[in-house]
């Protein structure tokens, strides 16, 4: 296709005919869908036990964290991941492979969901009050490509507002039993998935991406 109308002149696609972007949410999970089994899993760089995160798995976050055209994270979230990670970039004790996810989550645009905070550092717009939900549907609408969703109750809050379009598992061999799980409130009605994307990593650990039905255009 030429790009032409059949009168010769050059159709440029409204703003209303772009595609919005996608809220992708990204998380780490046991094979019983759970995201930490205690409140201080994920309070260190090498998170708990039953995580299998090495080198190979880590490099693979790197490309999926370039390939977002943005992160949208709540409060909890954006203090595990700042300034831990700014500061790595120059950490010379950490191996080249972290310093290089560190300059990737520093650089890329970044939305801090929160009530408490007002300004963050990193090419960070903080939203919050009573309609963030409303303030990221906007979001969505005008922005491109895929926004990578960190944290379960902002998850869960775009998913019953019918705006969480894709989930992004890294599904680790170990059953927690107990724990927090993917979504903080259980889904009203099954919620159908269609599989996008599936990968085997050596260690165990299995990425699959699935959109979700139903999301709002």
């Amino acid at each position: 296709m030429s790009g032409h109308s059949p009168g010769g002149t050059v159709e440029h696609p409204t703003k209303e005919s772009l595609v919005p972007a996608r809220f992708v949410y990204w998380m780490n999970v046991s094979l019983d869908l759970l995201i930490e089994r205690d409140s201080d899993d994920h309070s260190g760089i090498d998170g708990p036990d039953w995580l299998h995160i090495d080198e190979t798995l880590h490099r693979a976050f790197t490309d999926r964290a370039r390939a977002m055209s943005m992160f949208v994270e709540g409060r909890v979230v954006r203090e595990m991941m700042d300034p831990f990670w700014p500061d790595a970039r120059h950490d010379e004790s950490l191996p080249a492979w972290l310093r290089e996810f560190g300059t990737v989550w520093t650089d890329i645009p970044k939305v801090l969901v929160s009530r408490t905070r007002t300004s963050a550092e990193h090419h960070t717009r903080v939203i919050g009050g009573d309609d963030a939900i409303e303030q990221l549907a906007a979001l969505r609408q005008q922005a491109e490509g895929d926004i990578a969703v960190g944290g379960a109750s902002l998850a869960t809050q775009l998913l019953t507002a019918g705006l969480l379009d894709e989930l992004l598992l890294y599904t680790h061999p170990a059953v927690l039993g107990t724990g927090r799980p993917l979504f903080d409130e259980p889904v009203a009605v099954p919620l159908l998935l269609d599989l996008l994307e599936q990968q085997a990593f050596h260690n165990g650990v299995t990425l699959t991406r699935y959109a979700i039905r139903g999301a709002t255009a």
